[in-house]
């Protein structure tokens, strides 16, 4: 497990998102304001080994879009260039995406056009949190949190960018009006976020947090052929809360599914015992079935 207490002095580290870059793993993660005036950031972490994590950095707010705070990271290795997405926060139903990038994994370059990405269309509220970006089938899937309009129920969407894409505002398309997953079953509440998206063959897994935060939020799984249309694995959570004592009894949430250089597969997420007086990130593996689909031991 991983706290990060260089802001509050306690474990607070959310929103968990790795890769592997120049030979080392990086995370990145959410960080709360250490004061009022300072607004959120984004932790930077690293590990040799996925297990011992030491923060090396952090991204904070340097631009009138991120003043009131920056968070909930995902980010992606093109050739030698950590490309970071992340939201703004603090805006209500104006939260949207935004994009930087790194060649050292540690100092960012704001894009010019942020921020680069805002839903449209009378089903969302013109929200959009939580970023996770992948290539499939020659061009770039951007999944992202949104909300109704009423702004009770979060609800997941996704934009898509040609394969040469320099991730501007003006690259991304939306290939549906609509969002593509929304609370369906019990367990899930009224929220659906922190997609986060692994291929494995010719179909993409969506790991995706189920309920608000402590709610329990607990993790789901989804699978798709075609990057937009997703059918849940099952009707349970894939990964649940701790029992009543233990670190996560609060929840088990925020998923980040990563394949290390080894081929194994770790998920990622965030958990606490306290209904979000502390936060920590732990990761478990995940193995995969001869029909390729995906399962815990």
């Amino acid at each position: 497990m991983f706290g990060d207490t260089t802001r509050i002095g306690r474990p607070f580290s959310k929103d968990p998102h790795v890769v592997d870059f120049q030979g080392k793993y990086l995370m990145y993660y959410s960080v709360p304001p250490a004061h009022a005036s300072q607004g959120w950031g984004i932790g930077i972490a690293e590990s040799k080994n996925l297990k011992s994590w030491t923060v090396i950095g952090a991204i904070n707010p340097q631009t009138e879009y991120e003043a009131k705070g920056l968070c909930a990271p995902g980010a992606l290795v093109r050739n030698d260039t950590v490309h970071l997405f992340y939201q703004t926060y603090g805006n209500g139903p104006k939260d949207a995406i935004c994009h930087a990038w790194s060649v050292d994994g540690v100092s960012f370059t704001r894009n010019a056009t942020n921020p680069i990405y805002s839903p449209v269309g009378d089903w969302n509220c013109g929200r959009a949190i939580d970023a996770e970006v992948v290539f499939f089938n020659n061009q770039y899937y951007l999944y992202y949190a949104s909300r109704t309009p009423d702004y009770v129920t979060q609800i997941v969407g996704v934009a898509t960018a040609p394969a040469n894409t320099n991730f501007s505002k003006s690259e991304w398309t939306n290939p549906v009006d609509k969002a593509i997953l929304v609370p369906k079953y019990p367990w899930e509440g009224k929220c659906i976020e922190g997609s986060s998206v692994i291929q494995k063959g010719d179909k993409l897994f969506m790991f995706y947090a189920g309920a608000y935060n402590n709610d329990p939020q607990q993790v789901g799984v989804a699978v798709s052929s075609d990057g937009v249309n997703w059918e849940r694995l099952s009707n349970k959570p894939f990964l649940t809360n701790g029992d009543p004592g233990t670190w996560n009894s609060s929840e088990s949430g925020h998923p980040h599914i990563f394949q290390d250089r080894k081929g194994k597969t770790h998920l990622f997420f965030q958990g606490n015992n306290d209904r979000g007086h502390t936060w920590l990130i732990s990761n478990i593996r995940v193995y995969w079935n001869k029909e390729g689909y995906p399962y815990l031991k």
